[in-house]
């Protein structure tokens, strides 16, 4: 599978032979901006201000007029074909700029198969999506835009077009860029936005910042863990002996076992291979989205079979509030997130990654675990975290699908290998 195959891309037809996406009957009401989603202060606690000023591109430089365009742009639903989806639709400002749904709803009531990851500090990200397909916040913001299950344009002129036709914009244009709208000129718009809303001053930073009652003894208990026996800070740190207080990830993707056993993967690669050869982002985005070649991840991306189902490691930052989790959103609670990984899921995936492994914790340790991730949520969304705490809590007593404690305290099983090509 490592080889390319040459024939000509036939991303259309590979696209329309997967399973339709289900349908809603109309998709939410585009959420108000309301005072979560204004431009957040760097003077919070455990705001990192060296980091956050080399994260603004030379190219796209802030300014109060631009970032306010781009929070205009960013809850405007006529960038999309029909007039009822914007960026906010997504990425909600109450839910901390996600959605609340396994996977997002589009145009015509549309479903993809990707969760909505948040847009809190994704400027800190050395690539955007699940997968990493794009590298900057500007690209990002394109393709949902043009893709036919998200907002469904036919091309971002297209969208331009609609935008163009309301003089206030063409106004706002003109005295933040020096001329009409243009694609690009949107896309630095709500890129230069998005790149505002950082979000810290959780009990955790305060914690590290040397207030030793900030976090509570369960808390402190799972900040332990997560860098020992949880083996969390495997991927959730830059190194094993390094922590990514930013963001707590090492900015890149595995395999840790989900949803792959439910799919054929090795004829989704085969005309995964095709689709990549075409090098068009677009086409990649549709089926990234609205396939079930979803599943293959960073393969999508890197053609390679090391990559197979693999995922972007995720910023833990206000996890609390941001359930379901996982690309897929398969996990409704944080405790079926540490039960998943306590059993070492994924027996029959010969693609996993290797640190995969039975944990052995006990139940009072995965409440720890959970406290300390509860921690790491910010001020603004400490009143949704308690109430999101508690229903959390409430159904880790009654639904447990991912447990299974044999598992979790028996040995490593044997990774299967890989198909033969």
């Amino acid at each position: 599978m490592q080889h390319a195959l040459r024939s000509a891309p036939l991303i259309l037809s590979l696209i329309a032979a997967a399973p339709a996406s289900p349908s809603q009957s109309a998709p939410p009401p585009v959420p108000e901006p309301g005072p979560l989603a204004e431009p957040r202060s760097l003077e919070q606690v455990g705001a990192p201000l060296d980091r956050t000023r080399a994260a603004i591109p030379a190219d796209n430089p802030q300014t109060p007029e631009k970032i306010a365009l781009g929070k205009r742009l960013f809850f405007d639903s006529r960038l999309s074909v029909d007039g009822t989806v914007a960026c906010a639709s997504c990425h909600d400002p109450r839910r901390a700029f996600t959605d609340g749904r396994p996977a997002s709803i589009g145009v015509e009531g549309r479903s993809g198969q990707r969760n909505a990851p948040t847009v809190l500090n994704a400027l800190y990200q050395k690539t955007q999506f699940w997968d990493g397909r794009v590298a900057t916040l500007e690209q990002q913001a394109a393709l949902p835009i043009v893709n036919p299950v998200e907002m469904g344009q036919p091309s971002l002129d297209a969208a331009v077009a609609s935008i163009a036709a309301v003089p206030e914009y063409r106004q706002a244009f003109q005295d933040v860029f020096g001329h009409p709208p243009s694609g690009p000129d949107l896309l630095r718009a709500i890129a230069a936005y998005e790149r505002t809303l950082v979000s810290f001053d959780s009990p955790f930073d305060h914690f590290i910042a040397g207030d030793k009652n900030a976090i509570d003894a369960a808390a402190k208990r799972g900040w332990t863990l997560f860098n020992g026996r949880g083996r969390c800070n495997l991927c959730h740190a830059t190194s094993q002996s390094q922590p990514n207080l930013t963001s707590f990830t090492d900015d890149d993707f595995h395999n840790i076992g989900i949803g792959i056993i439910r799919h054929h993967v090795v004829p989704l690669a085969r005309q995964a291979e095709k689709l990549v050869d075409s090098g068009k982002a677009s086409d990649i985005d549709r089926a990234a989205i609205q396939s079930d070649m979803s599943v293959l991840g960073r393969f999508l991306v890197t053609k390679k079979e090391a990559d197979i189902a693999s995922f972007k490691t995720p910023d833990l930052r206000n996890v609390l509030v941001t359930a379901p989790y996982f690309h897929d959103g398969s996990q409704a609670s944080l405790w079926d997130v540490v039960d998943h990984y306590n059993k070492g899921d994924g027996l029959q995936n010969p693609w996993l990654d290797e640190d995969i492994q039975p944990l052995a914790l006990r139940e009072s340790e995965i409440d720890d675990l959970v406290a300390f991730m509860a921690s790491l949520t910010s001020k603004a969304y400490e009143a949704q975290a308690a109430q999101e705490l508690l229903r959390q809590r409430e159904l880790s007593r009654t639904t447990r699908p991912q447990r299974d404690t044999a598992r979790a305290f028996g040995p490593k099983p044997p990774r299967p290998k890989p198909p033969a090509p």
